[in-house]
């Protein structure tokens, strides 16, 4: 399993390209913004792209989705949860004054426990309410794509309509306690650990 990080638009969302080095099927994960720098990517290593999933519906991980998928024709995956907040992406971006495109409607609803697989590649999702209802946390055998739910010393804000912090705490336990060498890639920052998490984010202490 092969993982390229591309940050991107104005809020430096990572937007992150996994795929199997043999097959070359990929999946791209919360591709919020300049979808031309993902597709130089996808095109500089003859990727094929089976699915974009959005591990959240907030306008800076869904802006790039409509014009990634036009030219892919992948299959657009999120958490039937965050259906309400996905379809208002466009709109809450204009009220932080950005121009976002207005994402396609999902291809697929995903729940907790399902395999998403291409190729040699297996992400299982993990529900992850919290910074939002439907957020979910992609996990493979040594990491974990956390979204907005855990970054590196920190967590998602829960100020965002369908925000609970009740439910994100339940949501940021259920990350810590995996291995403490899973290395956890979030939506925003540097990646991080569950060992380096349970030291360094401050969060814990709301357990």
């Amino acid at each position: 399993m092969i993982i390229e990080t591309i940050v991107v638009g104005p809020l430096q969302v990572n937007c992150y390209v996994v795929y199997d080095e043999k097959c070359l099927d990929a999946i791209v994960i919360d591709p919020g913004d300049e979808p031309e720098k993902v597709m130089k990517l996808v095109e500089s290593r003859g990727l094929k792209i089976s699915f974009i999933v959005c591990t959240h519906g907030h306008f800076d991980h869904t802006g790039g989705i409509s014009a990634l998928r036009d030219k892919v024709g992948a299959k657009v995956l999120l958490h039937v949860d965050e259906l309400p907040v996905y379809l208002q992406a466009a709109s809450h971006g204009a009220i932080w004054g950005f121009n976002i495109a207005e994402p396609p409607h999902p291809d697929q609803f995903v729940k907790d426990g399902d395999p998403i697989v291409v190729g040699s590649v297996q992400l299982r999702v993990m529900h992850t309410p919290g910074h939002s209802p439907g957020g979910i946390c992609l996990a493979a055998a040594k990491c974990v794509f956390t979204g907005d739910t855990v970054f590196a010393g920190s967590v998602g804000r829960t100020d965002f309509p369908g925000g609970n912090v009740e439910k994100l705490k339940v949501s940021f336990k259920r990350i810590l306690s995996l291995p403490p060498e899973t290395v956890l890639y979030p939506g925003h920052g540097n990646w991080t650990t569950v060992a380096d998490e349970w030291q360094q984010n401050f969060f814990v202490h709301e357990l």
